[in-house]
């Protein structure tokens, strides 16, 4: 299965172990990470997926491949700016946000649209919107990516 790991570019050292470990856990279950190329978050998931052999790809919003963080594997260069967020969505099974800004927040509102299964850590709450099961550990959102991607 792939997953989007998704959130900020910029990120404290809590954030990034969370991602690591995000990392880590999917790719010694097999799965490959899908995510924007770039630091932060993305960062940390490709180089939890490398340390444990696993496959990561970067969706860039540029068009220079050089633009993506050392642990991708298979870079896709768009040159569509953000509007690269709903294709690092719809190339995943399912969606583990962690933390976040505003580009978070767009990817966030694209997987509830394309029907994404979606968990969050420590990532954005937003009143009146379901689809996105909070949860409190990088296993935990592991967890409910192959839970829920089976179920569908």
């Amino acid at each position: 299965m792939r997953v989007s790991v998704i959130g900020g570019s910029s990120v404290t050292d809590e954030e990034y172990d969370r991602a690591l470990d995000v990392g880590r856990l999917l790719a010694e279950r097999g799965h490959t990470v899908v995510c924007g190329g770039r630091g932060g978050v993305m960062e940390a998931a490709c180089r939890g997926a490398r340390e444990m052999e696993g496959h990561t790809i970067g969706i860039l919003p540029g068009s220079h491949p050089a633009e993506a963080n050392e642990y991708v594997q298979t870079t896709i260069v768009t040159g569509m700016g953000n509007a690269r967020n709903a294709l690092v969505v719809l190339n995943g099974d399912a969606v583990i946000a962690i933390d976040g800004g505003p580009g978070t927040l767009s990817e966030l509102g694209h997987a509830l649209d394309f029907d994404r299964p979606v968990a969050g850590l420590g990532t954005h709450r937003i009143d009146g919107v379901d689809g996105i099961e909070h949860v409190d550990t990088p296993a935990d959102a592991v967890d409910h990516a192959e839970n829920t991607h089976e179920r569908n």
